[in-house]
């Protein structure tokens, strides 16, 4: 089996052990935090935007919360990766404090917002708690059980304007809500990799757009739709390459893989990043559009057990 696309399910499918996670948030009053961020921006201030992997480790990740703990392991990594990052691009870190973080700030009442969206949507869910921190340049946000952790140097980057800005909180707050109720229903894992990640991030997509109002990507989507069709051949395709892959096939199966997903920045030249994201939300349109019972379709997209049922049920149409 060839080990890079193994590493990437691994990195897909799997969490790192954690500390219990923390009291599940009232979508009533629920805030975001920002103790990580808090620290942080004392600590860039007072260095002049040069921290030391040293103080970062003692004054930043040492103390840090849960949603560092999460951010850590494949992200942050290391407080000399993190150190590595700020000096790379300290532009990045102080435009992110300067611009961003006070619409941070402003943005609780549009969490409680979806959040009460998903708490009819998942009556019996426990909400996780919102973190925003900083990272490493890499990751604009994950989750995990009991937690969602967005990293602001990046979703700053990816935001034009204000505007901007807020849809991005709002998709993410969403989006990775709907990751960490993933994790809590044990979501499924196998031999799919690619099928198994469309849907889960397609699932993300389709519920975040229902309880936002909001397409996830605009511009992703007007340019995939019109070629929708042959889109589809190639994913069928690309599916059966990465879960069949041997050392032989290694080539395909990687080149399959990063096709879809883990490509942001780096897509297949005239395509946009991350198009697994648009592909499985349309898989989950056309199976919620032929469910009867449209809160089991909802319970699946979080367990996303059997995922060729799932394929096959939405190409079918029944």
């Amino acid at each position: 089996m060839l080990r890079s696309v193994i590493a990437l399910a691994l990195a897909l499918w799997t969490a790192p052990l954690l500390a219990a996670p923390p009291p599940a948030a009232d979508p009533l009053s629920v805030e975001i935090q920002l103790d990580d961020i808090e620290r942080f921006v004392a600590l860039f201030e007072r260095t002049g935007g040069a921290p030391t992997a040293e103080q970062l480790q003692r004054e930043y990740l040492d103390p840090g919360s849960y949603g560092v703990e999460v951010f850590t392991p494949n992200r942050i990594v290391s407080a000399e990766r993190l150190a590595a990052a700020i000096a790379a691009d300290p532009q990045a870190y102080r435009n992110a404090i300067d611009e961003c973080l006070p619409q941070v700030r402003l943005a609780n009442r549009d969490l409680r917002s979806i959040y009460l969206g998903l708490r009819g949507t998942f009556p019996d869910a426990s909400l996780p708690q919102v973190y925003v921190l900083f990272g490493a340049g890499n990751s604009g946000g994950t989750a995990a059980s009991g937690a969602q952790v967005l990293g602001l140097e990046v979703l700053c980057r990816m935001a034009a304007s204000p505007e901007d800005l807020r849809r991005t909180l709002r998709h993410f707050f969403a989006h990775e809500t709907v990751h960490a109720l993933q994790n809590d229903a044990g979501r499924a894992a196998g031999r799919d990799f690619l099928l198994q990640n469309i849907l889960a991030e397609g699932a993300a997509d389709f519920l975040a757009r229902m309880v936002t109002g909001e397409e996830p990507d605009a511009s992703r989507a007007d340019w995939a739709a019109p070629k929708e069709q042959e889109l589809v051949a190639t994913l069928a395709s690309d599916i059966d390459v990465v879960a069949s892959a041997t050392e032989e096939t290694r080539p395909q199966a990687e080149a399959a893989m990063y096709r879809w997903v883990r490509n942001y920045g780096a897509a297949p030249e005239g395509w946009p990043s991350e198009l697994g994201y648009w592909m499985g939300m349309r898989i989950w349109e056309a199976y919620w559009s032929h469910a009867d019972d449209k809160q089991a379709a909802l319970r699946r997209m979080l367990t996303i057990e059997n995922p060729r049922e799932i394929l096959a049920l939405a190409r079918s149409g029944t």
